[in-house]
């Protein structure tokens, strides 16, 4: 009989782990080439934008001052009381497909995707960061470039 998946104790596999980045990695080019083409202010990632962004508002009312969001500091999304905030702001979008797959994120909306200035996230996250950057108008220079 077949035992359950214990998450805690699988062994990472690299050929797996490689293929994640990968897909990662084409994920952030992807939307890097939205951005060169289309206005940021214009653009639409999911249909479920406006739920996002009224969560990210309700769970991170930093979020409602632009310069919070166009800085992301990793030491806080990743610190004890962040990983649980986002945690359960996570876990309110599970309907949304890969909602929690490994992606791409720029520290720094002013910035481009660079390996200094990118962190891993999962894909909720960097939903609700960039359509809040795009609302905000923070990712409109890279069209404009």
């Amino acid at each position: 009989m077949a035992q359950p998946f214990q998450a805690e104790t699988a062994d990472n596999l690299e050929e797996i782990e490689k293929q994640f980045a990968v897909k990662a990695v084409v994920q952030a080019e992807t939307y890097w080439g939205l951005l060169e083409k289309i206005p940021g202010s214009t653009l639409k990632l999911t249909k479920h934008d406006d739920d996002i962004f009224e969560q990210l508002l309700a769970d991170f009312p930093e979020f409602k001052e632009p310069a919070n969001v166009a800085e992301i500091k990793e030491s806080e999304m990743k610190s004890v009381t962040g990983k649980k905030r986002w945690r359960e702001f996570c876990e309110k979008f599970n309907q949304i497909e890969d909602y929690n797959f490994g992606t791409l994120l720029r520290t720094n909306a002013k910035d481009y995707y660079t390996q200094e200035g990118t962190i891993f996230a999962v894909r909720i996250q960097f939903y609700a960061i960039e359509i809040a950057r795009n609302r905000y108008g923070l990712n409109d220079w890279v069209k404009l470039k």
